[in-house]
C-alpha cells in the first residue's frame, strides 16, 4: 500500500500548533480521534508517549515518525503534520523536527508496521522531498509532492 493511499486529506496538518513533543503528540491523538481513526484519544497519546521513552523518534534532518500499535484497530492509519518553527523533539542529531509521519498500527500486524516506517524514512531521506514538504502551500500541495515521489515523478 502507498503512504497516499493511507494518509486521507484530513489527516494533513499544514501547520501544528503544538510547540512540545508532547503538545505534538496529543494533537496528532485529537485529530486521529476526531476523524474516528482510533476511539481512545488519551490511550493513543499515551502510547505514543511510551515509545518516545524508549527512545526518540526524532530521526534527524528535520523529521520524526511517532509510532505505536494499538488495540482494537483493523488497518494502519497514518497522519502527517508540518511545524515550520520546528519542535523538539530530543532527534538523533539534536535539531528541531519539522515534518511529522505519525503511524498507528494494529497490535497485531508487526509486518506491515515495519514495512510502512521504512517506506515513509526512505522516502524522507532524499533532501528534494524535504524541501518540497516544507514550501507546500496547503495540504493538497502535501499531498502532490507525497504523490509525485510514490509515483516517481
Amino acid at each position: 500500500m502507498k503512504i497516499t493511499d493511507m494518509l486521507g486529506d484530513d489527516l494533513i496538518i499544514n501547520e501544528l500548533k503544538g510547540s512540545t513533543k508532547i503538545e505534538v503528540l496529543q494533537e496528532f491523538s485529537s485529530l486521529l480521534s476526531e476523524n474516528n481513526m482510533v476511539d481512545d484519544r488519551e490511550g493513543l497519546t499515551r502510547i505514543l508517549v511510551a515509545r518516545e521513552s524508549l527512545g526518540s523518534t526524532g530521526i534527524g534532518d528535520g523529521i520524526a515518525i511517532p509510532h505505536g500499535k494499538i488495540k482494537g484497530l483493523d488497518r494502519l492509519v497514518l497522519a502527517f503534520g508540518r511545524s515550520t518553527k520546528g519542535v523538539d523533539f530530543d532527534s538523533l542529531d539534536g535539531g528541531p523536527a519539522h515534518l511529522f509521519f505519525v503511524l498507528v498500527a494494529p497490535e497485531d500486524a508487526p509486518g506491515e508496521h515495519l514495512r510502512a516506517l521504512a517506506r515513509i524514512s526512505r522516502m524522507l531521506k532524499n533532501a528534494d522531498i524535504r524541501t518540497s514538504l516544507m514550501k507546500a502551500a496547503d495540504r493538497d500541495d502535501i499531498k502532490r509532492v507525497l504523490s509525485r515521489e510514490e509515483d516517481g515523478r
